[in-house]
Formats: structure tokens, C-alpha cells, sequence
């Protein structure tokens, strides 16, 4: 049987210890490269893009879209993705993804909390719309 002095210091005890804990940081960032936009003169008013996306360790994405089709060529390391309604799939050097201009990327992820990652993306979009537009 517990005393009162006991029931009053347990949530003492887990306050002082949720007052003790760091707030939980946001994943690292990753760093974007463009390599090249080119018009695609056979179909008026777009464009592909091609970028190199490098995740830190732990590095992530913010969910977003694209408003494009996008085609993921994985350079280095693992990596993490789905788009809304879609499964998790991880991906290693080699390996491909696709979405599509109407999909939510809601998942893209360094599969590694320790070592980089680096994948290519092709985006075949609208001339002159950005590369990723953050969504809920």
C-alpha cells in the first residue's frame, strides 16, 4: 500500500524529469544541387530539372509535393520513401523511385542515422514552378 507521501512525490518526480529532457531537434536538412533546367521544346511550357539531393546522417525531408513527375536515382547510401497512400520503401544505391505530379511526398528519409546518403532526381514539371512546394 502506498503512503501519501509517496503519491505525492511520484509526479514530483516524473515532472522533474520531463523538465530534465531536451526538446526534440528537427532532423538535419539536406543540401539540394541543381545540375541543370532544360526546355523541353516538344512539349510546351515544361521543363526538366535535375538536382542531387544529399541527406546528412539522419538527414529528412519536410513533407511536400512536387507538382511533377519526379524519377529518384539512389547515388549513395539508403534512403527512405513514400508518397501518400503509398508504402514505405527503402531504397540502396542503384534503385529507383517514382511520383508522380499529384502525390504527396510525405515520407524521405536517410535510412542511416550514421552515414550520408546521396540520390539523383529528374523532375519533369511546369517551366518556371519550384522544385518543391511544403505541404500538410
Amino acid at each position: 500500500m502506498k503512503t501519501t507521501a509517496t503519491r505525492a512525490l511520484v509526479p514530483l518526480l516524473l515532472s522533474l524529469l520531463w523538465v530534465g529532457q531536451p526538446a526534440m531537434a528537427a532532423p538535419p536538412e539536406p543540401k539540394v544541387t541543381l545540375l541543370s533546367t532544360e526546355a523541353l521544346p516538344d512539349y510546351p511550357g515544361k521543363e526538366a530539372q535535375m538536382i542531387v539531393v544529399e541527406y546528412p546522417p539522419g538527414g529528412a525531408d519536410p513533407v511536400h509535393r512536387h507538382d511533377a513527375h519526379g524519377i529518384v536515382y539512389v547515388l549513395e547510401g539508403s534512403i527512405v520513401m513514400a508518397v501518400r497512400g503509398g508504402k514505405e520503401v527503402t531504397l540502396q544505391a542503384g534503385q529507383t523511385f517514382h511520383e508522380g505530379p499529384h502525390d504527396i511526398h510525405t515520407v524521405g528519409r536517410n535510412a542511416s542515422s550514421t552515414r550520408p546518403a546521396k540520390f539523383l532526381v529528374l523532375l519533369l514539371k511546369n517551366q518556371g514552378a519550384p522544385l518543391l512546394t511544403p505541404t500538410k
